[in-house]
Parts: C-alpha cells; sequence; structure tokens
C-alpha cells in the first residue's frame, strides 16, 4: 500500500484530527542530494530538511548485474523519506501535547 492510498482511505473515512500528510513530508524537504559509493551498488540519499537537518536513506543491490541507479536513487530517497514521517509525528505529537498545534497553511 502506497502514501497516495493511504491518504485516499483516512480522507474517505474523514479522519481529520491534526495528522501529517504526505504533502506535509514533501514540504518538509529543502534539498536532495544522492551519492553512489564508487566500486558498490550502494546508493546514499541525503535529504535536508527545511530548518537544516538532514536524514539518510541507503538503498543497495546483492549482484552488481541489477544496480540501476535511477530505482536506487527511488528505494533510498523513501527510506529517508520514512525517517521524516517519525521526526514529524514525533513533532506534531509534542506540538498537541503542549497545546501550540496550528493547522498547517
Amino acid at each position: 500500500m502506497n502514501e497516495q492510498t493511504i491518504e485516499k482511505e483516512i480522507q474517505d473515512k474523514g479522519l481529520n484530527a491534526p495528522r501529517l500528510t504526505p504533502e506535509l513530508i514533501d514540504a518538509a524537504i529543502a534539498k536532495t542530494q544522492f551519492h553512489v559509493f564508487e566500486d558498490s551498488c550502494l546508493t546514499v540519499c541525503c535529504l535536508t530538511l527545511q530548518n537544516g537537518f538532514t536524514v539518510t536513506g541507503e538503498s543497495a543491490c546483492a549482484s552488481p548485474e541489477n544496480f540501476n541507479a535511477e530505482i536506487g536513487q527511488k528505494i533510498a530517497k523513501e527510506n529517508a523519506r520514512k525517517k521524516i514521517w517519525m521526526l514529524e509525528g514525533y513533532l506534531l505529537k509534542q506540538r498537541i501535547n503542549e497545546g501550540k498545534y496550528t493547522e498547517p497553511a
């Protein structure tokens, strides 16, 4: 199940309490960089967030014959984005707990 499918199901069920959305996660990203280490099949994605914090995601294949830069970048970026969900989820919960939550613009 992908993010868009889950988001549609949430909206269809009318679950509209404070929450994160794929759009909010994307808006948190200021810069995306990729690096493939020399003589490897390891792709690393570094996402720099709006506040300057960085998260990374990785992708690697077991057989060099299967290496594809585009696929490696997609997987590495998705793995990095998953970390943003965790961080932003914690931040949202903290704001709600402190009574400082405001609806996103």
